[in-house]
């Protein structure tokens, strides 16, 4: 019962946020719907009933097992923005994106990096990302989004989430913490992006994408340090608090305008 509850959580957590990213894309730009996308928003809510079920030491576990995901997911951003960019078709960039991280995340875990240096990674990955975004002119606006548009978003994410969970559920343990880790948003989105509004939206979307993943990281590594010296209600909040500075510092630095 508690894992069919787990996973229904999940599947609610991933349509409330596709939906509201792209509510924020249709109101604000492609750039603000994608750097919602890109934070916390499934795993930082699960990571809290987590903490109220887990050891502490369990919870560090999952927080440093997720960092070392993260360089995996930015090359998953770089591939379907290249691969947009380049005018392939959506098919064709999710596919070669999901190939990357796979292949990159599969790496990431072979090497079993020590904690300092897989929350470095995981803190720098965005910043590299960013530098490495193709430039693209797409001025920030609302975007035209029908419901019936909003509603295959949503559909179209929980059918992947529960695939996924599925997929891990039978598969071996390192192969499940790879799939789980797959980025759901970042590959609805622009799938449904890249056909109706264009490349140049594809990559306004990834490059806010990029930022929300800095404040992912940030979450996952303050969480990750905080448990070993404060209590988990406290290690919690400072999460939430270093994700969110670090996607306001980024949106606030024209450094990381990477679409303008």
């Amino acid at each position: 019962m508690e894992a069919r509850a787990f996973v229904l959580l999940k599947l609610a957590l991933v349509g409330a946020s596709v939906l509201l990213s792209s509510l924020a894309a249709r109101r604000f730009g492609h750039a603000v719907g994608g750097t919602l996308a890109g934070l916390p928003m499934i795993v930082g809510p699960i990571m809290g009933f987590v903490l109220l079920q887990e050891a502490p030491a369990q919870a560090g576990a999952i927080a440093l097992a997720t960092l070392v995901c993260v360089p995996a997911t930015i090359v998953h951003v770089l591939t379907f923005a290249w691969c947009a960019r380049r005018g392939r078709r959506w098919g064709v960039a999710l596919l070669t994106a999901n190939a990357a991280f796979l292949s990159v995340g599969a790496a990431l875990l072979a090497l079993r990096l020590p904690p300092p240096l897989a929350c470095a990674a995981a803190l720098a990955s965005p910043a590299l990302g960013a530098l490495a975004l193709p430039r693209l002119r797409e001025p920030p606006a609302a975007v035209a989004i029908p419901r019936v548009e909003l509603a295959c978003r949503v559909v179209a994410a929980m059918a992947m989430a529960w695939c996924i969970v599925r997929s891990a559920g039978a598969a071996p343990a390192g192969v499940s913490g790879l799939l789980l880790a797959i980025p759901i948003t970042g590959n609805v989105l622009p799938c449904f992006t890249l056909p109706r509004h264009g490349a140049a939206a594809t990559v306004a979307l990834l490059a806010g994408f990029v930022r929300g993943l800095l404040g992912f990281a940030s979450f996952f590594a303050a969480l990750y340090v905080g448990l070993a010296w404060s209590s988990p209600a406290a290690a919690y909040v400072l999460a939430w608090l270093c994700a969110l500075l670090a996607a306001q510092a980024l949106r606030a630095t024209r450094t990381w305008t990477v679409v303008r």
